[in-house]
């Protein structure tokens, strides 16, 4: 339990947290790195790279000094980078370094003005937070399937359009797998990309429905090979092959279709984020095959537009799917050929016409970061409640309503 004099002085730091929160986590991360560079063996390098991982954990530092006298309001937040820690491997050992630096540069980018007293009350309290992350991170290394990486063979590779590679995985030892909730996602470790000094992990989406002997991902080649996710991308497309192994952890993640429920479903893909929908409607279609669900996919045009034919198929075999296509820069054989169904953006007035009964469903979607705040406020536009709304960023969390920095970037 923390003093009352301790959550006085955590919050009084609320006001300076707001303006100088990101400056101090791009100074932890600096730090952090610069005294154990190991562990840039777990970081994704690209979210250190476009700032999204030092504005994720201010807004993380920032909410835990509100909520401090209440941190059970934030046990959502705690939960859902829990997954995340879980799935890259992060362990109880980690805390004490990550405390460390995180005090160092709150004094640094703070100077004079981080005295003794709110150095002292914000270690008492971080010593707090990080017990509630350890103990939830715990629960979840028991509940996986397994505790670290292990080795799976890649089964099958199959190109699904110009961008995108499904790879399914199997275990090597021929374990048998354990099942998942649609939406999750694994994490998949490279540590022998030739000239890169540090193990590269990258999270990628479940894209087929549980229960199967395999674990599907769909990875999108990056067009910069340079950049850390061009250079991943483009390792597992023209390196890994049939009968390669690549190292995995257990299904993590917490945007999770609900199953329990028979409320309509419209699910809204941008690009590659079709990948956890994809999960979430074949299992629905499997497990409540009368459950009404909707599909939208948007992507330029015909070439990138994976999963179309499977999607077609699933169409036909259940009346209660519903399938549209949206093509921002459709070419001539996509016309000719009437792949789509709109040209442009996911309007109001079009999710208005397909989705009579918006009000009543569930909406899931996943894509860019532009597209997601596109379809976030058309959907608030159509008076869809805030509580059916689920989405999911690939990479560090953030605030769907404060993403301006991150489409800056």
């Amino acid at each position: 339990m923390l003093s009352q004099k301790t959550i006085d002085i955590v919050k009084s730091t609320v006001p300076v947290l707001e303006e100088y929160g990101t400056k101090i986590t791009k100074r932890f991360y600096q730090m952090m790195f610069e005294n154990h560079p190991e562990l840039l063996n777990i970081f994704n390098h690209a979210n250190q790279q476009k700032g999204r991982q030092q504005t994720a954990l201010a807004n993380t530092v920032y909410a835990a000094a509100v909520y401090i006298d209440r941190l059970e309001e934030i046990i959502p937040v705690v939960k859902q980078i829990a997954h995340k820690h879980r799935s890259l491997g992060v362990k109880p050992e980690h805390y004490p370094i990550v405390g460390e630096n995180l005090l160092a540069a709150i004094k640094d980018v703070l100077g004079d003005t981080a005295t003794d007293e709110i150095i002292n009350a914000w270690a008492e309290a971080y010593g707090v937070i990080a017990d509630a992350f350890i103990s939830v991170e715990k629960e979840m290394y028991e509940a996986a399937g397994w505790d670290d990486f292990i080795p799976f063979m890649v089964a099958k590779k199959v190109k699904e359009s110009d961008e995108i590679i499904s790879f399914y995985l199997k275990p090597a030892d021929n374990r048998n797998l354990p099942t998942f909730i649609p939406g999750q996602y694994i994490s998949v470790k490279l540590d022998q990309i030739p000239g890169e000094t540090y193990t590269h992990i990258r999270q990628y989406s479940l894209s087929d429905a549980p229960g199967k002997d395999y674990y599907r991902i769909s990875v999108k080649r990056e067009k910069d090979g340079i950049q850390p996710d061009g250079v991943v991308t483009n390792y597992l497309h023209d390196q890994v092959n049939e009968g390669d192994q690549l190292l995995v952890s257990a299904p993590a993640g917490d945007f999770t279709v609900d199953l329990n429920s028979n409320d309509p479903i419209v699910l809204i893909a941008g690009g590659v984020g079709v990948t956890p929908l994809m999960s979430m409607m074949n299992h629905v279609m499997a497990a409540q095959p009368e459950r009404e669900v909707v599909m939208i996919q948007a992507v330029r045009n015909g070439r990138v537009h994976a999963f179309r034919e499977d999607i077609i198929a699933k169409n036909f075999e259940h009346p209660s799917l519903h399938y549209y296509a949206c093509y921002s820069d459709p070419t001539e054989e996509d016309k000719q050929e009437g792949r789509f169904h709109k040209e442009g953006l996911v309007t109001k007035e079009w999710l208005e016409e397909i989705v009579p009964n918006a009000a009543k469903s569930q909406f899931y979607f996943c894509g860019p970061v532009g597209f997601m705040k596109h379809v976030f406020g058309t959907l608030k536009e159509i008076g869809v409640a805030e509580d059916r709304i689920h989405y999911e960023f690939f990479g560090p969390s953030m605030s769907i309503e404060k993403t301006e920095e991150v489409l800056a970037n």
